[in-house]
């Protein structure tokens, strides 16, 4: 079974010369799930040699302009490329509006049926089913509605009979988002977890005043959560030594790891 983690954008809102927004491509057995889509997410898929056409859903966290604003520009492009499969969009209600001026004004989705789910509630919801994947939704902690989303292998009763030891392959992703009690119940158990580490330690209280989490708070997730793996990333343009997220992390959690623009993971 083909599960792999692409990480085409590690940086957060400020812009940097060498790392995108945040956009994350989850590759399922030749099925492409795109998760958020920072500028520039569309040229790091070529980079990364990813196909538009193959993409199968989007998963969107919330509708801070770095997540989102790759977006029409990515929509528009697989129309010129000849899309004529549908696309589901999974993100917050108000994308949906978004999404509508796009269409008006950009004809994104022109030649496919696009498909927008929007995501309401506070509580996990299972959002989205194919052959080999299953998705759920779950609430953050932000400034505005933000969700993060499960990824859990769908395994097949003749796949499990033929190989009995095998495990199922589970990655989580938690864009921004404060600390707060529920989260590691969300992600419990998952092979790879990636947590936003936006601030070293050293700026805990930036991190309280934007909603979002540091390389310590992420540690202890993973660690409460009883996950294999944890990945760091949606670094603060602040910082130029991103080892110090590392050693953070890894003081608490030492299977973390800090990922860098095209970094490819074994799920």
């Amino acid at each position: 079974m083909i599960f792999q983690l692409q990480t085409l954008g590690t940086a957060s809102a400020m812009p940097v010369s060498d790392r995108n927004p945040s956009a994350q491509v989850l590759s399922v057995q030749g099925r492409l799930f795109l998760i958020d889509c920072g500028e520039g997410t569309q040229q790091q898929m070529r980079r990364c040699h990813l196909s538009f056409l193959k993409v199968e859903a989007i998963f969107i966290s919330h509708t801070h302009g770095d997540h989102i604003f790759g977006l029409p520009g990515l929509l528009n492009t697989m129309s010129l490329y000849g899309r004529t499969g549908r696309l589901d969009i999974y993100g917050p209600s108000q994308l949906g509006e978004i999404i509508d001026c796009f269409k008006k004004h950009f004809s994104a989705g022109e030649g496919y049926e696009l498909v927008f789910h929007p995501l309401e509630g506070d509580a996990p919801q299972k959002i989205h089913f194919s052959r080999h994947l299953e998705v759920t939704a779950f609430p953050l902690r932000h400034k505005i509605p933000c969700w993060g989303y499960r990824f859990d292998e769908r395994v097949s009763e003749r796949h499990r009979s033929a190989n009995p030891l095998y495990e199922a392959k589970s990655y989580a992703y938690c864009s921004d988002t404060a600390p707060f009690e529920e989260l590691p119940s969300y992600v419990r158990g998952v092979n790879t977890l990636f947590h936003e580490a936006t601030y070293p330690d050293s700026l805990a209280d930036k991190a309280q005043s934007y909603f979002h989490s540091t390389t310590r708070q992420a540690a202890r997730c993973a660690l409460e959560a009883g996950v294999r793996r944890l990945i760091v990333g949606h670094y603060s343009s602040r910082i130029k030594d991103y080892d110090e997220y590392l050693r953070e992390c890894r003081e608490i959690f030492p299977e973390s790891y800090a990922a860098s623009d095209g970094d490819l993971f074994d799920i």
